[in-house]
């Protein structure tokens, strides 16, 4: 800025000077007809003096807007300060966690829109154009925009959205603190507590390192926190770059413990509170019953961890977590649906043979509960009680059949209960009363949710595996071809069907590998 300002005076004076020494009088004709195609290239002295007044003109408008919104923080502070009388201290810890507390419906409503996006992901084209699709990238990406509105995705600046306004937010907070703390605002030299008794000090003396220590150590622990509870990191398009980030996040923490040092302690109060809120905001809103009441809390997280495609409404039931110790919950005691949702639990662990009694319970006590029905058909199918697995199957799919399901949820569960069904008789040799129950589901309309026609191209593919294994070639490509339309890693599939390939998988193989792979 010196070296600025000494340029600007030199360029001014040299300007006076010239100005002083010529008239208009002392100006020939050339040097007009110079004057008037003279290149901006070759710009003179008073016209780079010009633009670079125009350049600090505009750098001091920002800073006079960011003063602007400072001074308001400021006055908003001071404000609360005098009508409560309280320290400065809690004035600061309590004001950051009201003004987060308010942020706290944005976070919900994006929570929301991710938990869809991360629903909607796996079933949406690449965003590079794959090999040999002989499309371009824009091409490509035109498709993706194309395949996401019909989808009904949202828009994915949902993503970065709430970290945009807490992050923008977080610094003008952090630096209207700040700048109160250098200007020793009145009464934060004994504003403070503990061993920071005065917040405009930067950290000294033998409890210095305290402060440094908490916002490296709280800034770690919400990195961990924040990538167990978010659901997009998880998606397989998104896992390398989660990974990034979140490497990057951890060596952030040892960059952040000597920025402390630095930094006043009314702004490393507010830091540590903001942080600690952080951590609160995230591990309670990971609880699932708070997210279940929350509507955050969805199947799709549930189905990826135990490979069950079919728990739906499990938001609606009570949730307990089958890990907590000293927790007895009686079985009997709880409704179909929680126990429901409690199998789920144990099935996300992996644990099947504590679900499957409880599974069972609620059929005790709903023998018409037909999600019971499917879920414990999956499971012992998964157990390889492959007979049995039929007759619940088989089972929930006729009741369906009787009722003609016309809402979207009754649907998506017969066409999961006639696929199932279908690979658990293929499973037991009875390969014509497995194709009779997965052709139930090529015969139906392709489904419009999005959930349920996830499952009926699941089912497809299952079925045309089956009928080309009866030498029903040119069927089999024909329901290939409008799975591919959806999903182009089926096409190796579709070019072996279609050149007459008897290296197709089985039946059987293709279960285990397509009819778990997406989530619900």
């Amino acid at each position: 800025m010196a070296y600025r300002r000494v340029l600007l005076s030199h360029l001014s004076r040299s300007r006076h000077s010239c100005s002083s020494s010529l008239s208009p009088h002392h100006v020939s004709a050339p040097s007009i007809a110079l004057g008037l195609f003279q290149s901006r290239l070759f710009s003179s002295p008073t016209d780079l003096g010009s633009g670079l007044d125009l350049g600090q003109e505009m750098i001091g408008a920002t800073a006079a807007s960011h003063d602007l919104l400072t001074r308001h923080v400021i006055s908003l502070l001071d404000s609360y300060h005098d009508l409560t009388g309280l320290p400065w201290w809690v004035v600061i810890a309590t004001s950051t966690v009201a003004f987060r507390t308010a942020l706290l419906p944005i976070l919900i409503l994006q929570r929301k829109q991710t938990k869809a996006i991360s629903h909607f992901l796996p079933k949406l084209p690449p965003f590079w154009p794959p090999k040999g699709s002989g499309r371009s990238v824009v091409e490509q990406l035109m498709l993706f925009r194309t395949e996401r509105k019909a989808l009904v995705c949202p828009s994915f600046f949902w993503i970065p959205a709430y970290f945009s306004i807490q992050i923008s937010c977080f610094f003008l907070w952090i630096t209207s603190i700040r700048r109160m703390s250098l200007d020793h605002h009145p009464g934060f030299d004994t504003g403070g507590a503990l061993w920071f008794q005065n917040l405009t000090e930067i950290p000294n003396g033998l409890y210095g390192p305290l402060f440094p220590f908490l916002i490296a150590g709280l800034h770690y622990t919400n990195t961990q926190t924040a990538f167990s509870a978010s659901s997009v990191h998880k998606v397989d398009k998104f896992v390398q770059l989660a990974k990034t980030y979140k490497i990057f996040l951890n060596f952030l923490t040892f960059a952040l413990y000597f920025l402390a040092f630095q930094m006043p302690q009314g702004s490393l109060l507010y830091w540590s509170t903001n942080l600690s809120f952080s951590i609160a905001q995230q591990s309670i809103i990971k609880h699932p019953v708070v997210s279940a009441k929350l509507g955050l809390q969805g199947d799709d997280t549930v189905q990826k961890e135990a490979g069950n495609p079919i728990l739906t409404n499990i938001e609606e039931a009570k949730l307990t977590d089958p890990s907590s110790k000293g927790h007895m919950i009686s079985g009997h005691d709880l409704t179909p649906k929680e126990l429901v949702a409690l199998s789920a639990k144990y099935l996300s662990g992996g644990q099947k043979e504590n679900s499957i009694p409880l599974l069972r319970l609620a059929l005790e006590k709903d023998p018409e509960y037909l999600q019971a029905m499917v879920i414990l058909g999956q499971a012992l199918y998964q157990k390889e009680q492959f007979a049995e697995a039929a007759k619940y199957l088989e089972r929930a799919a006729s009741k369906l059949i009787d009722v003609c399901p016309t809402e979207v949820e009754e649907v998506d569960l017969l066409i999961v209960a006639s696929q199932w069904a279908g690979v658990s008789n293929i499973r037991q040799g009875k390969t014509s009363e497995g194709i009779t129950h997965l052709e139930r589901v090529a015969n139906m309309e392709e489904p419009d949710d999005p959930k349920s026609k996830a499952h009926y191209l699941d089912a497809l593919v299952l079925y045309s595996s089956a009928i080309f294994n009866e030498g029903r070639r040119e069927e089999a490509a024909k329901y290939l071809r409008r799975v591919v339309a959806y999903d182009p890693s089926f096409q190796e599939l579709l070019k072996e069907c279609e050149e007459e390939d008897d290296s197709i998988p089985s039946a059987d193989s293709t279960s285990t590998s397509n009819s778990t792979h997406k989530p619900s």
